[in-house]
C-alpha cells in the first residue's frame, strides 16, 4: 500500500507498507506502476528508451530470448574491454614495477639468507669480537676453581671441608648429612673445572673469521633496511615477489590473449546484434499495422503509425538500434516522432490505441487518461470508450473525462463536484449507483438531469456500453 497525506500547514508524509519514507522515494516506487496520459503530459512511451521497451515487450520471446543472449555476450565484452584497457594503460607502471621487483630478488638472491641466520652470526660475533676477554675470564675462572699454581682454589677448600666432617661422622648423623654434600659440592666443583678449562682452551681469536661474519652481517642489514624486520620478512617478500614478477612478466601475452577474446566476442555480439534487429523490425511492422487500424476506429482513418528500427554502430546495453515510433495523421504526409507529429488530440488517440495494442504485455498495472477524449466525439467518442474498457480488462484504468459516450463504459462512475461555504471551497468525490449514473449521463448530453428524452438516452448509451465493459 502506497499512500501520501497532507496536512493543512502543507507538511506531507510518504508511507510504503507502513513505514514512513522520503516523497522522491514514493515517486520512484509509483513512476512504474501507473501510466498517465493528459493533454500536455510528456507520457513514458515518448521516451526513446520506453519505446524501445515497448517494443521489446510486444515482440515477445523472439526479442526477448535474443536479447538476453546479447546482454550476456555484451558484459563479457565490457568485461574484457575494461581489463584489456586497464593493462595496457598501466603497462608502463607494470614494467616499472617488474624492474623493481627483478632488482630486489636479484639482491636477495646474491646474498641468500637462511632462516635464523641473522640471530646466530650476531651471536658469533659478538664471542669472537671479545675472544681475548673471554678467553682471560674463562682461565681465571679455572684457577680460582683448580689451581695448577698450587694456590688457594675452591676445590681444595671443599676437600678440607669434606675432611673435617669425615672425621665426626659417626658421631652425629647430621655431621654426616652435611659431609655428604660436601662431597656432592666437590663432585660438581671438579665437573665445572673441568668444563671451564676445555671452554678456555677452544677460545681462540681469529680475526679472519670475525671480519667474514661481520661482513656477511651487513650484508643480511643491508637485506632486512629494505626488505623486513628480519630474515625471515624478507625471506617472505623473496616469495610474494617472485610470484608478482611472474604475473607481471605474463602481461604480453595477457595482451594478446585479452585482444583476441575481445575480437571474438565482437564476432558473436555482432551476429546477435543483427537478429535483434531482425526480430524488431518484424516486430515493428506488426505494432505499427495494429496501432494503425485501431487509430481508424478512433477518428483517424488516414493515419499511420510506423516504428522504425535504425541499427547503429555503437553496441548499447539493449543492443545496437535506435528505435522510433512516427506518426503520418493525414494523407501524403511524412511519419514524423510521434513527439512532433501530432497535435495534443491525435497525441492522445495514439497514446491509447499504443496501450491497446501493448494491453497484457506492458509493465504499468494502472493507467491514468486525463481527458484523452479531448477534441473527439460521435462516434469516434464511443470507440474511446471502447477501446477503455478493452484495456481495463488487463490493467486498472482510471479515466477523467467530460464525455459520456467514454463515461458509459466505465465500470464505477465517480462524480468530482466542487462546494463552498462562502469561506473554504473543497472538492468531493461521489460514487453513483445505475440511477445517479443516468442522470450524470443525461446531464453530461443535455445539461439537465431530469429530461425523460436525456434519460432515455443516457440508458440507451449504458445498455449499449455493457458488453464492452470489463464487468459485464
Amino acid at each position: 500500500m502506497l499512500s501520501r497525506t497532507v496536512s493543512a500547514e502543507g507538511r506531507s508524509r510518504a508511507f510504503a507498507g507502513g513505514a514512513s519514507l522520503p516523497v522522491s522515494r514514493l515517486a520512484e516506487i509509483a513512476e512504474p506502476l501507473v501510466a498517465v496520459h493528459g493533454q500536455s503530459d510528456q507520457h513514458r512511451l515518448l521516451r526513446p528508451a520506453a519505446q524501445l521497451g515497448a517494443l521489446d515487450r510486444f515482440a515477445g520471446p523472439p526479442v526477448s530470448d535474443a536479447l538476453e543472449r546479447y546482454r550476456t555476450l555484451h558484459d563479457a565484452l565490457r568485461a574484457t574491454e575494461q581489463e584489456l584497457d586497464d593493462v595496457t594503460t598501466h603497462a608502463r607502471d607494470r614494467a616499472r614495477e617488474a624492474d623493481l621487483l627483478r632488482f630486489g630478488l636479484e639482491e636477495v638472491g646474491a646474498v641468500s639468507p637462511q632462516p635464523g641466520e641473522d640471530v646466530q652470526l650476531a651471536a658469533e660475533e659478538a664471542r669472537l669480537g671479545h675472544a681475548d676477554s673471554l678467553r682471560v675470564a674463562a682461565e681465571g675462572a679455572r684457577e680460582a676453581l683448580s689451581s695448577d699454581l698450587d694456590q688457594p682454589d675452591a676445590l681444595g677448600a671443599a676437600a678440607a671441608a669434606r675432611a673435617a666432617l669425615e672425621g665426626v661422622r659417626d658421631h652425629d648423623p647430621e655431621a654426616a648429612g652435611l659431609a655428604d654434600r660436601v662431597a656432592e659440592l666437590a663432585y660438581v666443583l671438579s665437573d665445572l673445572a673441568a668444563d671451564v678449562a676445555s671452554y678456555a682452551s677452544r677460545v681462540e681469536t681469529d680475526p679472519a673469521r670475525l671480519g667474514s661474519v661481520s661482513e656477511r652481517r651487513a650484508a643480511l642489514v643491508a637485506l632486512t633496511r629494505k626488505y623486513g624486520e628480519s630474515v625471515e620478512e624478507v625471506l617472505a617478500w623473496q616469495q610474494r615477489s617472485a610470484t608478482r614478477l611472474l604475473e607481471l612478466d605474463g602481461t604480453d601475452a595477457r595482451i594478446e590473449e585479452l585482444r583476441s577474446a575481445r575480437d571474438r566476442l565482437t564476432v558473436e555480439l555482432t551476429a546477435v546484434a543483427d537478429e535483434l534487429s531482425k526480430a524488431r523490425a518484424e516486430a515493428g511492422a506488426r505494432l505499427g499495422g495494429e496501432v494503425t487500424s485501431e487509430l481508424a476506429d478512433l477518428a483517424m482513418p488516414h493515419a499511420r503509425v510506423e516504428i522504425v528500427v535504425t541499427p547503429r554502430e555503437r553496441f548499447g546495453s539493449s543492443g545496437r538500434d535506435d528505435v522510433e515510433i512516427r506518426l503520418a495523421a493525414n494523407v501524403g504526409a511524412v511519419a514524423r516522432p510521434l513527439a512532433r507529429g501530432a497535435s495534443g488530440g491525435e497525441l492522445s488517440r495514439v497514446m491509447l490505441a499504443l496501450e491497446v495494442a501493448l494491453a497484457g504485455s506492458g509493465p504499468a498495472p494502472t493507467f491514468v487518461f486525463d481527458e484523452v477524449d479531448a477534441g473527439v466525439g460521435g462516434s469516434a467518442a464511443v470507440e474511446v470508450g471502447r477501446r477503455l474498457a478493452r484495456l481495463a480488462r488487463s490493467s486498472q484504468v482510471l479515466v477523467v473525462t467530460h464525455l459520456p459516450q467514454v463515461a458509459a463504459f466505465a465500470d464505477r462512475h465517480v462524480v468530482v463536484a466542487k462546494t463552498d461555504d462562502g469561506t473554504v471551497t473543497s472538492s468531493g468525490l461521489t460514487v453513483l449507483d445505475d440511477t445517479g449514473r443516468e442522470r450524470e449521463l443525461s446531464r453530461m448530453m443535455a445539461g439537465v438531469s431530469e429530461s425523460d428524452s436525456a434519460l432515455a438516452h443516457a440508458r440507451e448509451l449504458l445498455d449499449s456500453a455493457l458488453p464492452a465493459r470489463a464487468r459485464g
